[in-house]
């Protein structure tokens, strides 16, 4: 089986395929031929395409985190594709560490480099310790590590997780975590293609709506959702890009997506809004944070 991921090696996405990898390895008997990978890409809409084109057969991506919430860019792309559904998630924890020049003070590094949201999670710590440094936005964690690895003058670092096994050489890893909140948390999703590939019964399900753009069409979206006994886990939403003014509202909630009671929740739903889409389904045994 392949699974992509944002890339390169090392990044939080990769370990999230690796964890993905071990959990479904060799439950792919259509083609034992295969060996068993996970590959890397340069961004989120390459590993989507991916997926849709068969290149591979899943992909892992991270779709909310603790601290920030959704993963807006995700969020919007599994929104876009067509045919693409979670058959698995993993809620992963985060633990940034500086990876610096040995013996270069913190108030002398110059530049850190990482993934926007790992900067942000640990600003708190980059203003009080390293307070002269530029942030540089890379498109992953893993690929901030090469970049101050290259700067020759020895006062660029990086933040990236403690998992990652790639230390260049006379850099050292921080002994503890810096990120300003040190319970983070980021749920990654498994990505399959085709309804065929959904597992026989959820214990959640997610769906995208466009309600109409008049007075209480949310609360009565809302009120469907009670009156059917379904516990809603999530709401967040997004504006339609091309219609302004009208959002897109994404709604997670616990239930069985083949039982009864959410296929006539959702069918009640589609008659009074503008859009629906079911876009994700979790297994019914999600797996504990790592």
């Amino acid at each position: 089986m392949k699974i992509a991921y944002l890339g390169p090696e090392g990044s939080y996405s990769h370990l999230a395929a690796e964890i993905f990898l071990k959990e479904t390895k060799g439950a792919d008997d259509k083609a034992p031929f295969e060996r068993d990978e996970c590959i890397p890409f340069r961004n989120f809409p390459e590993v989507f395409a991916a997926v849709e084109s068969g290149r591979v057969a899943a992909a892992a991506v991270p779709i909310e985190n603790s601290l920030q919430g959704g993963v807006l860019q995700n969020l919007d792309l599994l929104q876009c594709a067509d045919g693409l559904y979670a058959v698995r998630e993993h809620v992963l924890k985060i633990d940034h560490r500086l990876i610096y020049r040995t013996g270069t003070p913190f108030r002398e590094i110059g530049r850190v480099y990482s993934h926007r949201q790992a900067l942000d999670q640990c600003a708190a710590f980059l203003s009080r310790e390293t307070p002269f440094a530029a942030l540089k936005e890379t498109e992953s964690t893993a690929l901030g590590i090469g970049k101050a690895a290259d700067d020759e003058s020895g006062k660029s670092a990086a933040i990236a997780g403690a998992h990652t096994a790639f230390i260049p050489d006379g850099f050292t890893m921080s002994e503890e975590c810096v990120s300003d909140e040190k319970n983070n948390f980021t749920q990654f999703l498994l990505i399959e293609k085709g309804r065929e590939r959904l597992p026989e019964a959820s214990d959640k399900f997610f769906f995208s709506t466009v309600c109409p753009h008049r007075p209480g069409s949310l609360m009565s979206l809302l009120r469907i959702i009670a009156a059917h006994g379904i516990n809603m886990t999530k709401i967040e939403s997004r504006p339609v890009k091309d219609r302004p003014g009208e959002y897109r509202f994404f709604v997670e909630a616990e239930g069985d997506a083949a039982g009864e009671r959410v296929k006539d929740a959702l069918s009640e739903i589609e008659k009074g809004v503008l859009e629906c889409k079911l876009s994700l389904i979790h297994i019914s045994e999600p797996t504990r944070p790592y």
